[in-house]
């Protein structure tokens, strides 16, 4: 199903793209980084969707929502719920408009709002159509506030390297070459990862039936760390993957390695691990150490 739009709401969005240099100052003077009102094509938002696997169980926020097609098309295509903030008033209230006209304003709203202010603590998934340099800004609030797990996924435009997408398409459109030049879209998509820095302290079940302390330092999804077993001198972890709430690790032990394998809850793990030298394996917990 596609979502179109009646010809008066594409006689209003030509009238939204041509505001005067004076109304584009006036943005300016707001620090509206995340650049001009650019309208995405319903074919990015329905692969950005897609990407996001958005289901009826979501809550979809969008930073920057502009004429608000991405939560429109979310609530009316899949049922989910969610809100857009922008902050220009006339395209908040166009899109608070086409929500009742299509029978979703109960499931989406569209606020007045700068999005470095806005509460996303709710949502299991994120859009954005910002310029780099707000992609850049908004990372440690995207990384802060948003439960791990969460799905987010931008058009065009990523974190920059120090936080590398967990997965990106990029596919021809059109339609695009008249909005910006540019004839192709690229959607990237971010798994928020669990918050893991600091010293952990793990206790391995029979038969390995170990302690050890676990020192962890994270860049985004990227993590490293070393492992001091009780009296014993520092190891340093390989194989180190971080996916939302799933972790693995390996420690070199007995000229094999122990792979880890688990999820982190907030200030806890539990996992098993496959011990070296075929030795079978045995479950592990982990509590994050105070001060």
């Amino acid at each position: 199903m596609r979502f179109d739009f009646s010809p008066a709401r594409r006689r209003a969005l030509l009238a939204l793209a041509a505001l005067p240099a004076a109304r584009l100052a006036l943005a300016a003077e707001v620090e509206r980084t995340g650049g001009p009102y650019v309208p995405t094509p319903q074919i990015v938002v329905d692969e950005m969707l897609r990407m996001a696997k958005v289901g009826a169980n979501d809550f979809v926020v969008d930073l920057g929502s502009g004429d608000g097609i991405i939560v429109l098309t979310a609530a009316q295509k899949f049922k989910a719920r969610g809100f857009g903030v922008d902050i220009d008033p006339d395209l908040v209230k166009l899109s608070n408009t086409e929500a009742k006209r299509l029978g979703v304003a109960d499931r989406a709203r569209f606020f007045v709002q700068d999005v470095f202010k806005a509460d996303i603590s709710k949502a299991t998934v994120v859009t954005l159509y910002l310029l780099p340099g707000m992609m850049v800004n908004l990372r440690p609030k995207i990384f802060g506030e948003l439960k791990p797990g969460t799905r987010v996924v931008s058009h065009d435009y990523h974190f920059a390297d120090e936080w590398l997408p967990d997965d990106q398409f990029t596919w021809d459109v059109p339609e695009k070459e008249k909005v910006n030049g540019v004839p192709s879209a690229t959607v990237y998509l971010w798994i928020v990862p669990a918050k893991i820095a600091g010293r952990w302290r793990v206790h391995v079940a029979a038969p390995a039936a170990a302690q050890y302390e676990l020192t962890l330092r994270q860049n985004f999804k990227h993590f490293e760390g070393s492992v001091n077993p009780d009296g014993g001198r520092g190891t340093r972890l390989t194989q180190t993957r971080l996916h939302g709430e799933e972790i693995s690790f390996a420690l070199p032990a007995g000229g094999g390695r122990h792979l880890f394998r688990g999820r982190v809850g907030g200030d806890a793990m539990e996992g098993s691990v496959e011990l070296a030298g075929g030795k079978g394996s045995a479950k592990w917990t982990a509590t994050r150490m105070k001060g």
